[in-house]
């Protein structure tokens, strides 16, 4: 086993009297730290530097690593310590399956009663995303990314179904950061656009088919990046691959 030499510097020091609860504001950073890919799939995780970095002590930092655990971000192995868990294949196309169904069928709805505050909600975040793809600041763009996304939840109302999305999207936010070349960035904001388009034009048939064409998208380059970072993805696709090649494709029969 291989640990990190490191002080974990990327991880904030936690304020001890911050409320809300110790072990939710460390499973909080450690989360984010492992979307953002700080620690990358298949890092071993040092307790005992996280609890120096923290600044917490040895429970509350292990409570919050159990319920990553459970998250499915991290894997506790006996003997051996805390690994970042590999980005399972399988779970992405289920994840994808189902942000495809309802944020398609989402922007269908608010297509029909868009209205100027939305849209003007939306503009704000396209300008803002642009921004970040003329710096090529991926951290930037991906946080706009999920703010167009979320803004369209919200407008929709369900708060279920905001909440399923949103544990969905979770098993992908580790793969959109890896894919977030320009030239990815380039093609995300074009499909952004279209979908603002048609939401501005009260187009539900077509917003709907850009947000389909959209994800759909996504779930490809997925697939190929797969390819080229074998070592940061489990091993159980190449047996699925094995069985039915057809399961490679998103809308296999």
């Amino acid at each position: 086993m291989t640990l990190r030499n490191t002080a974990y510097g990327f991880l904030p020091v936690l304020n001890r009297d911050k409320r809300g609860g110790a072990v939710q504001h460390i499973q909080d950073a450690v989360r984010d730290a492992i979307v953002r890919l700080e620690f990358a799939p298949g890092d071993y995780i040092d307790k005992a530097a996280l609890c120096e970095r923290l600044g917490m002590s040895r429970f509350p930092v292990s409570e919050a690593l159990g319920r990553l655990a459970d998250e499915g971000f991290v894997e506790i192995l006996p003997q051996h310590g805390t690994r970042v868990t590999l980005i399972n294949l399988a779970d992405c196309r289920e994840a994808m399956f189902m942000r495809r169904a309802l944020e398609s069928h989402a922007v269908r709805q608010i297509a029909a009663v868009a209205g100027k505050p939305l849209i003007d909600v939306l503009e704000r975040i396209m300008k803002d995303q642009e921004a970040a793809m003329a710096r090529d600041d991926r951290v930037r763009f991906h946080d706009c990314d999920l703010a167009l996304h979320e803004a369209l939840l919200a407008d929709l109302g369900y708060e279920r179904v905001r909440t399923t999305v949103a544990a969905a999207r979770a098993k992908l936010d580790r793969m959109r950061l890896f894919m977030c070349t320009p030239q990815r960035q380039a093609a995300t904001f074009a499909e952004h656009r279209r979908i603002v388009d048609a939401l501005a034009a009260r187009d539900g048939v077509v917003a709907g088919a850009m947000m389909e064409a959209h994800l759909d998208m996504v779930l490809t380059e997925i697939v190929e990046y797969a390819s080229v970072r074998p070592d940061a993805f489990a091993a159980t696709e190449s047996a699925v691959r094995a069985r039915d090649p057809r399961r490679l494709s998103i809308h296999a029969n």
